[in-house]
């Protein structure tokens, strides 16, 4: 028996030194967690584009208001030329080169057209925004679950010391005739079912590492150098968070593109107008052909009678801008509750932190009561191992609590617009 303690004591032993030396990766701030998770998520490259595409499209619209050159080359050949008398009226061989310069003259559905894209663009540019705002608070998270395991890791790291510190008196009681069999197999026992959670919780912070990697597009695990300092605001202006948040600032501007399209649906069917100039240069010529000509066509076209399909689009515009002022309307109500919430969150959690550290105090007490009284003999080791049991459970639930208040913390300031910065 004694064998079989000293080498489960070696197995653990190793299994902790070999678990505390596993690579962890590189370490960064939580700022620059933050900053790079913004900069390099293949997520936020994404929505980059789709400003890119929405730009691309404004430029489309911006051409159609600008003047249009064009250039044409014709070569033709007939079986014979057509003469009269002397003179030549259509040569066999004959090339043609010309050119048509059109300039629009009056275009208000293009040019309201391009203020639409324009409008396309900014809620693109607003929606990009709020793209790199769920990335922050992806990679925030992410980084407080490192934070969180890493506290876990410390607390069954304190659990396992004081496991195999008790499996040590009691094998040393043991040998001296003076404990149990049963009572070293028992802290045996207890230190074996530490060690497995401690692998597990390593386990997890792990895990959290490589979650972290992959928001940072890194070829790796990352851990987390420092706590973050989330400090809340003590007083919350409604005006002032409702035009900071993300998902409002871009609601708002889709209602303003929607306004806008319902607002220009009458330039449909306004007049159009441009003009061109046409040049050409013919060689040969022939006889009732000059060789250089021009022609210069100015037209003007009026929609009459679209058979009700004007008025059909116009109402299809304005459900469109309703719907968008019902969504904000959802987004504000909603926005509001997650402030609510997050608040009283923030502040029972906190209490119930508070409440937490306390009872781990008074369970790291118990313990040590108790390890000293069964070492003068006035308790069993049941006992011991309850309090141990006891001191760790009380443990876990401060790492809990204290994860879930900043947790809290973050969800207030992105509740608010407040976070990223």
């Amino acid at each position: 028996m004694r064998r079989v303690i000293g080498s489960l004591l070696v197995v653990l032993t190793a299994a902790s030194q070999a678990a505390a030396q596993a690579p962890a990766g590189k370490a960064v701030t939580f700022d620059e967690a933050v900053e790079q998770a913004v900069a390099r998520n293949p997520t936020v490259a994404q929505a980059a584009t789709s400003v890119a595409r929405a730009e691309a499209i404004l430029s489309q619209a911006r051409s159609l208001l600008r003047p249009q050159v064009s250039a044409r080359v014709e070569s033709v050949t007939l079986d014979t030329e057509t003469a009269f008398d002397a003179g030549v009226i259509q040569p066999r061989h004959q090339m043609t080169f010309g050119g048509t310069l059109t300039v629009p003259l009056l275009a208000l559905a293009r040019r309201s057209t391009t203020e639409q894209a324009r409008d396309q663009v900014e809620v693109a540019t607003l929606s990009g925004d709020e793209v790199r705002r769920q990335i922050a608070v992806a990679a925030a998270q992410a980084y407080l679950a490192i934070i969180s395991a890493r506290r876990q890791v410390e607390v069954e790291a304190r659990a396992l010391e004081n496991a195999q510190a008790h499996l040590d008196y009691a094998q040393r009681r043991f040998e001296g005739g003076v404990g149990s069999r049963l009572n070293m197999v028992r802290a045996a026992q207890a230190a074996a079912g530490e060690e497995a959670r401690l692998e597990n919780v390593r386990l997890a912070l792990r895990q959290s590492q490589e979650a972290l990697g992959v928001l940072l597009a890194e070829d790796g695990p990352i851990d987390a150098a420092d706590e973050p300092a989330l400090d809340t605001p003590a007083a919350i202006d409604e005006s002032a968070w409702m035009t900071a948040r993300p998902d409002l600032v871009v609601q708002a501007a889709r209602i303003r593109a929607a306004e806008r399209i319902v607002r220009d649906s009458w330039k449909d069917v306004s007049p159009f107008a441009e003009a061109s100039f046409d040049p050409q240069y013919v060689t040969p010529a022939g006889l009732f052909q000059p060789s250089r000509t021009w022609r210069l066509t100015i037209s003007v076209s009026q929609p009459v009678f679209q058979g009700g399909l004007q008025r059909a689009v116009k109402r299809e515009r304005e459900i469109l801008f309703d719907q968008s002022k019902i969504v904000l309307t959802e987004l504000e109500i909603r926005a509001r509750s997650e402030v609510r919430l997050a608040q009283a969150s923030l502040a029972s959690l906190e209490r119930s932190l508070g409440s937490a550290r306390r009872a781990a105090e008074q369970a790291d007490e118990v313990l040590r009561i108790t390890t000293t009284a069964f070492e003068v003999g006035a308790t069993t080791n049941l006992e011991v191992i309850d309090a141990q049991r006891s001191a760790r459970d009380a443990g876990t639930t401060v790492t809990v609590a204290q994860d879930a208040v900043q947790r809290a913390r973050l969800d207030l300031l992105v509740a608010i617009g407040r976070f990223p910065r």
